[in-house]
């Protein structure tokens, strides 16, 4: 088993069956170590995770920017999966917020769990319920937003009863503005909730300077408890302050991530392919009766169209209609340019078409790559392997790893003198992919994941190359 390719940075693992049934959605600081855990540490196990680690067929991940937008990935995914495994979110145990209770005239601040519509504003959440806790106690004890601690229920129109006020420590010790009593008025004790609400947005910027430079003069003073209880403040303010970009996260994208995941890793497994294709580039012919012939190529990165290295070609050699040898023609000069300016290559290369078309495109691998024979002996035809021999350093490392299944023909795992990308044809017709080393077309099923991420990418290649066709015609019409 190897996972030295998992990433030494945060992320969230979803780990499957072989059905491809999620079983449990995790969290990590780490991916690498944290996912390697599972595996090679096995005698700490106990029965849950054993069972778990036992029933693990692939193991899909998603990057995360901190641990932070980790925790939210996670958290989302739990809920809305259900991973038969996540047993401790099926309390619906969550992460504390910190709740201000805006509605109300004289508003309290404090850590909640439940975030509901109540008129509040809700902050978080924040895995480190210790730590955000001490925090606001300091911040209260500084007086730099003392609000008011008590949990009584009283209003400017509804005012708490003196006799009940008097029976507060904190009336006493005056660390309470007393808004109960009369102390501060509405207006200025809003003011105090409004510079908190500022605060726990993200805006303390101006906060972490004057903390950093009082516990700089702390230290100096040798107030060695104040200078400690400033550096935990801006601990805490640092961990806070990560979480803000988590408040940018869209569910549904991350949903779609794991769904464009899904399908590079049915498409590697249908196709046979060493790598998931995270590159996959497409061309397509256009025309009309051989008239302005043109090509387009576009690519997909991680499922997702990469419209910056998108490529129109004006066919220079070929004359009249054949698209078989425009095909070769354009295919020929992409990765001539490709290997001369030594740029990455793509993980699949896709064509639109058939037999055909994929043939051509084979055969003018020999002029980008002259140690490397055309995938397959003859013109348009015949049965050899292509085999995918480079490593392709600068692409971003595979999300999917396959720990169990049969083993794939050694032609897809690299070898010398063959075609160095792995090409693959869908055809219109029937939707089949033809590869250049079977006779029979792979077929797969109308609901899969993989034939919608190859549709999607052989129409977008089609749709800019009939933009651009037109576009030439257009011109080629005009009177002059």
């Amino acid at each position: 088993m190897d996972l030295s390719a998992l990433p030494h940075s945060p992320g969230v693992y979803l780990m499957k069956d072989h059905t491809g049934q999620i079983l449990y959605v995790g969290k990590a600081r780490d991916l690498s170590k944290r996912v390697s855990s599972y595996f090679f540490d096995k005698a700490s196990h106990g029965a849950k995770i054993s069972a778990l680690v036992t029933s693990i067929h692939h193991i899909d991940y998603i990057p995360a920017a901190s641990e932070r937008e980790a925790l939210i990935i996670e958290q989302g995914l739990i809920r809305r999966l259900q991973p038969y495994f996540n047993t401790m979110w099926r309390d619906d145990k969550s992460y504390p917020y910190v709740k201000l209770t805006w509605k109300e005239d004289y508003p309290r601040l404090f850590l909640t769990r439940r975030k509901i519509q109540d008129g509040s504003k809700y902050f978080g959440p924040y895995p480190n319920a210790g730590q955000v806790r001490r925090l606001l106690r300091n911040l209260w004890k500084q007086k730099f937003f003392p609000l008011r601690p008590c949990r009584y229920e009283f209003s400017e129109a509804d005012p708490l009863p003196f006799a009940k006020a008097k029976q507060c420590l904190y009336y006493h010790t005056k660390e309470c503005p007393a808004p109960c009593v009369g102390r501060i008025s509405k207006p200025d004790y809003r003011l105090i909730a409004r510079e908190a609400d500022y605060f726990f947005r993200g805006r303390y910027k101006q906060l972490i300077g004057t903390w950093e430079n009082e516990m700089k003069e702390a230290s100096k003073a040798t107030h060695y408890e104040r200078a400690a209880q400033l550096r935990d403040n801006l601990a805490a303010l640092n961990h806070m302050e990560e979480r803000v970009t988590v408040r940018q996260i869209d569910l549904q994208d991350v949903l779609n991530r794991v769904d464009r995941s899904r399908a590079i890793t049915d498409l590697q497994k249908a196709l046979d392919l060493k790598r998931p294709p995270m590159r996959i580039e497409c061309f397509d012919i256009s025309h009309i009766q051989g008239l302005e012939t043109v090509a387009s190529l576009v690519v997909f990165e991680r499922g997702v169209p990469k419209k910056e290295d998108y490529r129109k070609f004006k066919i220079k050699t070929v004359t009249g209609i054949d698209d078989f040898a425009s095909m070769g023609e354009v295919v020929g000069r992409r990765y001539r340019r490709l290997r001369k300016e030594q740029r990455p290559l793509p993980d699949l290369i896709l064509i639109d078409g058939g037999k055909g078309q994929l043939s051509a495109a084979g055969e003018a691998m020999p002029q980008a790559f002259p140690s490397h024979p055309p995938p397959w002996g003859g013109r348009r035809g015949g049965g050899g392997p292509a085999v995918d021999t480079s490593p392709h350093p600068s692409l971003p490392p595979p999300h999917h790893y396959v720990l169990a299944g049969p083993p794939k023909p050694e032609w897809r795992k690299g070898g010398k003198g063959k075609c160095p990308i792995p090409m693959a044809a869908l055809a219109k017709r029937e939707e089949e992919l033809f590869l250049p080393d079977r006779t029979e077309p792979v077929r797969l099923a109308s609901d899969s994941a993989a034939l919608h991420l190859v549709q999607y990418v052989r129409n977008e290649a089609h749709r800019f190359a009939i933009t651009f066709h037109r576009l030439r015609r257009a011109k080629h019409f005009l009177p002059r």
